[in-house]
């Protein structure tokens, strides 16, 4: 079960990971995007410090090349969720259909040009939705972190493997979500 309210606090955070698992835009691997959006105390804060030490040396075209390299060329690091699971099958397209719904029901209309299980999405909406008071909330959102937590497992096997700085930002995002899991429930399949 999520913790809505806990998850809700973590806005910031999850509006932080959109912008640094999107393609990469000038600035925004500044040190100081970090402390506008995280303090020390947040799970993710020293995955993150990791992340951006690891990359501070990088040219912007240097890290437009390995972004591109790492999430577009290499299947088993893809930023689409459910991928992994069902590759192209039927199942897939009804896992798109439910997010797509999903994110409708609360007010976000998905970009034409984008998949529903694209993670830097995922974490736009649940920076920008507004969820509280929402019978329908416990329900929907287990759904959102079931995709999201078999996604990024297998997305974090690949950049360990391949030693990609950006298996700290993932890291960083699953700490955030595992704060939102309700404890000694069974939600997790990977740790």
């Amino acid at each position: 079960m999520i913790n809505l309210e806990k998850l809700y606090q973590h806005k910031l955070a999850f509006g932080f990971f959109s912008r640094l698992l999107s393609y990469p835009e000038k600035g925004i691997f500044h040190p100081a995007v970090l402390e506008e959006s995280f303090d020390s105390s947040h799970p993710a804060y020293p995955y993150i410090q990791s992340f951006l030490e690891q990359v501070k040396g990088y040219s912007m075209d240097e890290l437009e090349e390995h972004y591109t390299r790492t999430f577009d060329f290499e299947k088993h690091s893809t930023l689409y969720m459910t991928y992994f699971k069902y590759e192209d099958g039927k199942e897939r397209g009804q896992m798109l259909a439910k997010l797509k719904v999903l994110y409708e029901m609360y007010g976000l209309e998905m970009p034409a040009e984008e998949l529903s299980d694209y993670l830097p999405l995922m974490c736009e909406f649940l920076y920008a939705a507004e969820w509280r008071g929402d019978a329908r909330s416990p329900q929907s959102f287990s759904i959102l972190f079931a995709v999201l937590e078999d996604g990024t497992w297998h997305l974090l096997q690949s950049l360990e493997k391949n030693n990609n700085p950006f298996f700290h930002l993932v890291k960083g995002l699953r700490e955030t979500l595992k704060t939102c899991v309700i404890q000694g429930e069974a939600t997790n399949q990977h740790a």
